[in-house]
């Protein structure tokens, strides 16, 4: 199903904490933002507004319930109607709180969408996370605007998904914290119409 064009989907990544700036991999572990993650979340809401033109709320705005997420969602000025753990970030599992390059002195070649994550979600499993939510925005847009205050990996997922390519397809999107991706549907055919927007300072 496509939506009729004229609403978005906004995606809004988390601002900066002390594991993203280190490269550890954040799934579970509830790390807040740092100061300057909160500024990024502040601009960031700013960025919104202006992608988004208008003062009509969104039809739905929901979010990871991490507090690196919720504290977001809260600086940008959002009214948040559901946190769900269907936004959480992928679960790394026995990888958690570790970086690539420490990973791959035991797996070699290891990425997180090419290998296997003990005691953690595959890519597959994400894929599927990242479908169900898809149907669930594809529904709400058709009375206004979506936003999903999550993470990195699984809003790459999410990006990927929404243009019918595979989960490990979100290889390909690049999103830093606090920034915005917008995505819709022209004619019928889903597409991004804005990618990683930083939290610039409009001022």
């Amino acid at each position: 199903m496509s939506t009729n064009g004229r609403y978005s989907v906004y995606l809004l990544r988390h601002g900066q904490t002390s594991w993203s700036e280190s490269g550890q991999h954040t799934g579970r572990t509830d790390v807040p933002l740092t100061d300057k993650g909160e500024q990024q979340a502040r601009r960031a809401g700013a960025v919104l507004a202006r992608l988004r033109g208008t003062s009509v709320p969104p039809a739905l705005v929901l979010t990871s319930p991490r507090q690196r997420a919720l504290r977001t969602a809260e600086l940008a000025g959002l009214a948040v109607d559901e946190i769900t753990e269907d936004l959480a970030e992928w679960d790394y599992g026995d990888f958690e709180g570790r970086t690539t390059p420490e990973i791959r002195e035991t797996v070699e070649g290891w990425t997180v969408w090419t290998h296997e994550i003990p005691n953690g979600e595959s890519a597959d499993d994400i894929g599927k996370r990242a479908t169900s939510v898809v149907a669930r925005v594809r529904t709400a847009l058709l009375g206004g605007d979506v936003v999903l205050v999550g993470h990195g990996h699984f809003s790459r997922v999410l990006i990927a998904t929404w243009l019918g390519m595979g989960s490990r397809d979100g290889v390909h999107f690049g999103l830093d914290p606090a920034g915005t991706s917008v995505l819709g549907d022209e004619r019928g055919d889903a597409q991004i119409r804005h990618l990683n927007v930083p939290p610039w300072d409009w001022d």
